[in-house]
This record gives structure tokens, sequence and C-alpha cells, in this order.
């Protein structure tokens, strides 16, 4: 059973799923990951008929604590350490900086197919909805402290309340130390080593901590937002979920303060570029929206679905990550279509539900699937028809649906090629000329091209797997091996050791040049 049904068939109540982000830059396609699996928890919910809302909590009352790499640093520095909401836009269309990015990331949302209701915690704070939260947690301060220690080893002082107000001086948030509570005001302190990354103004005084005037700790304000909201189930990531860790932090502060039953919880794995953790704030990696400029929704849905939750998905827009993402969507469809040939009525077993959880609605709806590998080559053969190349290589008549498929690759292709390809990715065919690096060849290398050149020129069916077969059958009789054989063949019409499969490679061009150009090599 797909781990979503799994947890849907667990259900005994009315669930919350719920989820959140501190929109501090930025927003990385890593959580993405955490999006979907929420999303898809809601569906498998909705799937078994069980009564189910979704929520998506935007943190935008957190601090700025880095100014991102591709915003204006002498513009931003001035607000470390201010709420997110309290900082200005990077542009004029947005009230302010929070806003600004989590209205990017939300256009990913409604792309991906994703209905959450959104809520902020400016909101929550402003309009006294966590009011009372703020004054049982201040009330309870020694225990949320005793917790701390207990679960994180992490010691606080005597006199430390767990609120931070924004300065009334300065207007920061992160530098605020507060040491008291009479039952209606906190008394704080702005201090200027509260941090090592922005320094306090040193004021201090008693102030109000209710209706907007600061905030809990995330670790305390992640129990009031479970109980406000009523949040039933909420993942968290990886670094949240270790022993002692943040979540188990929270639990404990629930069960201790508010003597409730914590969600439902199962930990989630990172997304890494090139085994390197993305952060919002640094610029690491890709952000949410860049890959939704990439890869259609599906696409981008299915990479988040295709492994377990629990296992890390270690990706970047190379070739061969993104090639071998659409071969295995495009693998589990025509699964799909073959089985729906047999029986109209599907049975969605564990290996196809990561498919039908990718799809926009409720419906999979096979399409031919063009490789995208192919149109990658394609697109970069000088003065090439491209559509009727694809309606050649097809060899079935295209449905207008198809053709919309089609074209979204296409576009998918160029796109990568434009801005993502590394140039030893791209296909830069010799016609002209012989590339000069040819002089270096082996003897070897020259002997088996004049095999393949040999039963090249028997090949009726100038198709790639033909030709393909054709480059293996040359070595095979040679006893050559691949890795020196294949080389020869790429430096011959690229000038470089690698490149597309050498026979698909071939197929896109005309026969007679091919051999032409083998002949020259040769001589």
């Amino acid at each position: 059973m797909f781990w979503a049904d799994k947890i849907a068939q667990s259900s005994r109540q009315e669930e919350l799923v719920n989820d959140s982000k501190t929109p501090s830059g930025r927003v990385h396609v890593g959580s993405v990951r955490g999006v979907i699996i929420h999303d898809v928890m809601y569906r498998a919910l909705k799937r078994a008929n069980k009564p189910v809302k979704f929520t998506y909590g935007v943190d935008d009352y957190d601090a700025l604590d880095t100014v991102p790499y591709y915003l204006d640093q002498e513009k931003f520095t001035p607000y470390l350490g201010y709420p997110l909401c309290n900082v200005p836009s990077p542009n004029d269309k947005s009230s302010d900086y929070a806003k600004y990015f989590m209205e990017e990331f939300l256009e990913v949302f409604k792309y991906l197919g994703v209905k959450a209701e959104i809520y902020y915690l400016r909101d929550l704070y402003k309009s006294g909805k966590l009011n009372s939260y703020i004054d049982t947690f201040l009330q309870n301060a020694q225990a949320v402290r005793e917790v701390y220690l207990s679960v994180s080893k992490a010691q606080r002082a005597d006199n430390w309340y767990p609120f931070q107000v924004i300065c009334e001086n300065c207007g920061k948030i992160a530098t605020t130390v507060t040491t008291d509570y009479n039952g209606s005001e906190v008394f704080y302190t702005c201090k200027e080593d509260a941090t090592d990354w922005v320094k306090g103004c040193g004021h201090s005084g008693w102030v109000s901590p209710f209706d907007g005037n600061g905030k809990l700790p995330w670790k305390v304000e992640w129990v009031a937002k479970w109980d406000l909201v009523g949040v039933t189930m909420e993942m968290a990531g990886k670094d949240h979920s270790q022993k002692g860790g943040s979540r188990d932090v929270a639990n404990a502060i629930c069960r201790r303060v508010l003597d409730k039953k914590p969600p439902f919880h199962s930990p989630y794995e990172f997304i890494l570029v090139n085994g390197t953790k993305m952060s919002s704030s640094k610029g690491v990696g890709s952000s949410a929206k860049d890959m939704a400029d990439l890869l259609p929704p599906e696409i981008l849905r299915f990479l988040m679905l295709k492994t377990q939750p629990k296992t890390v998905i270690n990706f970047s827009p190379n070739y061969d990550n993104i090639t071998r993402l659409f071969r295995d969507y495009d693998n589990l469809l025509n699964s799909y279509a073959n089985l729906q040939k047999e029986n109209e009525n599907v049975e969605l077993d564990k290996t196809l539900l990561p498919l039908f959880y990718a799809q926009l609605d409720e419906e999979i709806k096979p399409y031919y699937t063009f490789d995208i590998s192919t149109l990658i080559s394609l697109l970069q053969v000088p003065h090439l028809d491209l559509k009727r190349e694809i309606k050649k290589r097809a060899e079935v008549d295209l449905t207008e649906y198809d053709w919309e498929k089609i074209d979204e690759r296409i576009n998918v292709a160029q796109k990568w090629l434009a801005d993502y390809a590394d140039e030893e990715e791209k296909l830069v065919i010799y016609f002209d000329k012989v590339p000069e690096v040819v002089s270096q060849l082996t003897q070897e290398q020259i002997t088996y091209l004049a095999k393949l050149k040999d039963i090249l020129s028997t090949v009726e069916k100038w198709e790639g797997e033909e030709l393909q077969t054709a480059l293996f059958t040359a070595t095979k009789e040679l006893g050559f091996s691949p890795a020196i054989a294949f080389p020869a063949v790429y430096y011959s019409f690229l000038g470089k050791d690698k490149g597309p499969k050498a026979g698909y490679l071939f197929s896109y061009l005309d026969k007679d040049f091919v051999l032409k150009r083998l002949t020259d090599v040769i001589n």
C-alpha cells in the first residue's frame, strides 16, 4: 500500500493536515516536497472518504536573519532582526518582504494544483487569536524551561520567559529577551549581544505581549498554532525530527502545558542539490518557481513522489537527472495505458499511485510520451523540420492531446538548453569539417570506425535502436571495449568524447553524411 493511503486508512477522526513555511527568501524547490507530501495526505484522506481539511501557515512573524545574496544588501541589512512582515518588499507590487516571497510560492501552489487554506501568523497575532496561548505559556514559563532542558538539553535562565517582544525603539524582534510577566505586561530588554548576527539597541521596559506586540519562540508557537488551527496531522523535515529536536520539544510542551496529544507526525528527508541541502536565505539550489518554470506540473509532483518520504532526493537539473525523471514518468504512464487497454478500470497499486497522485486532478490521461532526450537532440540539429521529424518518429497518428503534451516537452527541452545545459551537455555537430581532435585517435579506434562504417552501410532501417545495435555489433566482432570504441564516434562528429546515445545521434543525421564523415576520419 502507498504510504499516504496507509495514513488515510488509519484515520479515525476528522483530520486537519497542516504545513508551514518561513518566507525568508525565494522558496527553494526542497520546500515543495513538504507541500506535496501534505497535499497527497489530504488527497488520500479524501479518496478514502474521510473528513479532512488542508491548511498552510506562513510564519511571517519570524525575524529576518540573513539578507539573501540576490537582494540589495545596503537596502535590507538595516532590517536584520525585524519580523519578516515588517521588512519592505523588494518591489513596489507587494506590501512587504514576506508577502513578496510568499506570493511567488503561492503561484507554484496553483501551478501544482495544491488547494490549501493559507493563513498568516501576523493575522493570528494581531487579531488577538493567540492571546490566550501567550498568557498560558507565560504563566507556565517554568514548565517550558524544564521541557527545553529535559528534551533538548537546552538550559534557559530562571528568569527567561517564552516570548519575544518587537522592540518599541528599534523594531527588532530577534534581539529582545523577556525576563518577567505580571499577568498583563512583560518586561523585556533589547540586548546588544542577544545574537551574533545583529545587535540590539539596549532599550528595556514593560509592554503588553498581546495583539501582535511580539511572538512566541517558534517551538512554543508551533504548539499554539496546532491547538488554535486544530491541526491533527503535520509532517516535518528530518532536521526538525531528530531525537531531542524541535518536534520533540514541541510535542513535550503540547503534552506538559496544554495536556493535549500532539498531531500525527512522520519525518521526511531533504531534497539535495549535488549533495547540498538547499536554503531559502542562502539561495543555494534551484527555487520552486524556477523548477515550476522548467517542469510540467505533473512531472514536478512526480519528482516529489517517486521516492518514499524518508528517502533523500538528490536532484539537480542536469541532463541525466532531467531525462531520467521523464523516463521514469513515461514508463509508469505507458504501463498504465497498457493495463487500461486490457481493463478500463485499472487497479491502482503501490507502483501506480505515485503516477495517480502526480496528476492535478483525479484522472490519469495517457498520451504519446515522446522521449525528452530525443527532443533535446533534435532541437540542436540545424535546418531540421522538428514537427515533421517528430511525426515520422512517432509512427502513430498523434492526437491533439498528444501534440499538446509534445509541445509542452519541446518547451522544457528549449528552456533546459537555454538555462541549464552545460557546454559539454550541448550537441554541437561538426557538419562542415572533421574535428581536429580525430588526429589523436588510436589505431584501435580507427579500426573500430572502419568496421562500424561497413556495418552501417548495410543497415536498411536508419533508426535509433537499429543503429545502436550496429555500434555494439562492431565492438563485439572486434572484441573491443565500448569505453574505447564509442569515444571515437563522438570525437568524429562532436569533437568531444561524450554525447547522446550514438545510435540515436546517427538517426538524426543523413546516412550518406554519416558514412562520408567516417570515411574522412579513417582517411
